[in-house]
């Protein structure tokens, strides 16, 4: 690395090896000259005049790159498409004429960036499936420990660990979905010519227009797609790049979720990121433990949610078959917009793979609360054993607030079941109360949800992609 220029944190720092050499030079390079076989090989099958030599010769240099030649031969012609032509045809003498043969610049560009979009996907895919994996693991095996429930981040109702932890695979499950959907339906530009009207093709197959499709297809199905888009400019659609990107920002939607409730349960201590035998967690204050990894996943979301606007914009303002002001932004908001989602995901299956649960604290603080949340139990105990119900709710209303000053203005114990015990017209003992205080009397049906949304929704989506689960994620300094 560098130490006197500028480097990407999305180049060295966040991402997994797999995801930074999609976007690397590389794979780039290699899928164009992929591209200029399967172009030669279609046109070869449609009776233009190539041969198997021809052909052969492409193939023997398609992952070996003189990658000088074509730099040098760049800074001459400032062309990047032409200076590679240039170069593979200096490898391929006897084929030299019949690279990228009646294409344009995006015949390569393109459906490269298809390529690496698709593969990109399919590596998000893996990722999210393993951590879906983690997270109903985790959900399982505390499905019934009871926690107190939060809204506005006020107690409220228990509800269970593992409960909780189902919204955050539920929204996985729907990150999940979008993938799947944009898999399902990933076309190819294929080849379309300079304005979209596939005319150079159409003049090389001497006005066949059956074999202008044919070619499409055949370059498709080589390079391993189904189809190929029906119509196109010069590009293809950047509201394709709109909607790559507004699913990945949906993933980044569902990471900064869950890295917040991680962070406010850390502060809680009651759950916690995995913190490592030697790791510092602040400069200054050696007992911190900083969950770092949750913000970290935090910061990085924020950035893809904002990246998702530029390829909107990109989209919005291309004009007619093709403008070039969509290229630099698109390089740039496209590949850090995988690299980041690919940095978070790596985070998130850390974090998820080794989650540390406080149980006691849990306890302690739900045992804290759960006297006011039970009232309405003791009510109606109190109103089936002969006591007036409006006056039993006014004296629970007065004993609660006489509860709560104790707990906030004199820092001391929630004595509320003791104020009720002593009071007479509620005729109960302070061990009948307490035997009310079981945290799962109130966790209503938590429990079952959790079980049958692993066992219904869940456990089939990892059956299906069984291959996928397992993966685990490095945390770089």
């Amino acid at each position: 690395m560098s130490k006197t220029q500028y480097t990407s944190s999305l180049s060295e720092r966040y991402p997994s090896r797999e995801m930074k050499y999609l976007f690397s030079p590389e794979k780039k390079f290699r899928t164009w000259r992929r591209l200029w076989i399967a172009l030669a090989e279609a046109e070869k099958e449609l009776g233009l005049d190539i041969s198997e030599g021809q052909i052969n010769e492409l193939r023997k240099f398609c992952d070996d790159i003189n990658y000088e030649v074509a730099e040098a031969r760049e800074k001459e012609v400032r062309h990047d498409v032409m200076s590679h032509v240039y170069a593979y045809g200096c490898q391929c003498p006897s084929a030299k004429g019949i690279i990228h043969l009646g294409a344009t610049s995006c015949y390569v560009g393109d459906n490269t960036d298809l390529i690496i979009m698709d593969e990109g996907l399919r590596l998000i895919h893996k990722k999210l499936v393993s951590i879906i994996g983690n997270l109903a693991d985790f959900a399982l095996e505390y499905k019934d420990m009871a926690t107190l429930g939060f809204t506005h981040f006020q107690p409220a109702q228990p509800t269970t660990v593992g409960k909780r932890t189902c919204l955050w695979i539920q929204d996985l499950v729907s990150d999940l979905e979008d993938v799947e959907y944009l898999l399902g339906n990933m076309k190819l530009l294929g080849s379309k010519g300079t304005t979209g009207t596939q005319a150079s093709f159409l003049e090389l197959f001497d006005g066949d227009y059956e074999k202008v499709k044919k070619l499409d297809k055949l370059i498709a199905e080589k390079m391993g797609y189904k189809e190929c888009v029906p119509v196109s400019g010069q590009t293809y659609s950047r509201k394709t790049d709109s909607r790559v990107l507004s699913v990945l920002s949906g993933i980044a939607q569902s990471a900064h979720k869950f890295s917040n409730d991680v962070r406010l349960l850390q502060h809680l201590k009651e759950i916690e990121e995995p913190f490592e035998k030697n790791q510092i967690g602040s400069s200054a204050m050696a007992y911190k433990r900083n969950p770092m990894r949750s913000e970290r996943m935090a910061a990085l979301a924020n950035y893809v949610m904002s990246d998702a606007m530029n390829p909107v914009i990109t989209a919005a303002t291309q004009w007619f078959e093709r403008t070039l002001d969509d290229s630099a932004n698109k390089r740039i908001s496209i590949s850090e917009a995988f690299l980041a989602v690919d940095g978070i995901l790596e985070i998130y299956l850390n974090v998820t793979s080794g989650l540390v649960v406080y149980p006691k604290v849990i306890e302690a603080r739900l045992m804290k609360e759960l006297p006011f949340m039970a009232t309405e139990t003791i009510l109606m105990d109190a109103v089936k054993a002969g006591g007036d119900r409006q006056e039993l709710h006014e004296r629970i209303r007065v004993h609660s607030m006489a509860a709560a000053k104790r707990v906030k203005e004199e820092g001391k114990e929630n004595d509320l079941l003791e104020r009720i015990a002593g009071d007479e017209a509620f005729g109960m003992t302070l061990e009948q109360l307490e035997n009310i205080m079981k945290p799962e009397n109130f966790v209503g049906c938590a429990p079952m949800q959790t079980e049958a949304y692993i066992e219904e929704i869940v456990k089939p989506i990892l059956k299906v992609n069984e291959r996928e689960t397992g993966l685990t994620g490095e945390v770089k300094v």
